[in-house]
């Protein structure tokens, strides 16, 4: 994972690893970033062209919307919250930031 700190004026990198927990073409993994603790990762919608992706982890109060991009078109944000909605995700406690 990789973002840009506005604050500090730097870029921060996060190198983690991930593992399979289920079949290859699933999208279900455990994901660590601190050494031997793992969470769930569970890719539930990928765009054709694997710019974005919705993913929840190991529970509904855990969702994330990735983009390889600044910005994600409409479209694809009001899919991605659709589905989201109806795993009872609280989409409206997400943090859309500003890039």
């Amino acid at each position: 994972n990789k973002g840009y700190d506005a604050a500090n004026q730097k870029w921060k990198q996060s190198i983690g690893k991930a593992r399979l927990t289920g079949a290859a073409n699933m999208g279900t993994l455990e994901v660590s970033f601190f050494g031997p603790f793992y969470a769930a990762y569970n890719v539930l919608a990928v765009d054709e062209h694997y710019q974005y992706a919705l993913v929840v982890g190991g529970s509904v109060d855990y969702v994330w919307i990735l983009s390889r991009t600044k910005t994600i078109p409409e479209e694809v944000r009001q899919h991605y919250l659709e589905i989201a909605r109806g795993l009872g995700c609280d989409v409206n406690a997400l943090v859309w930031t500003e890039q």
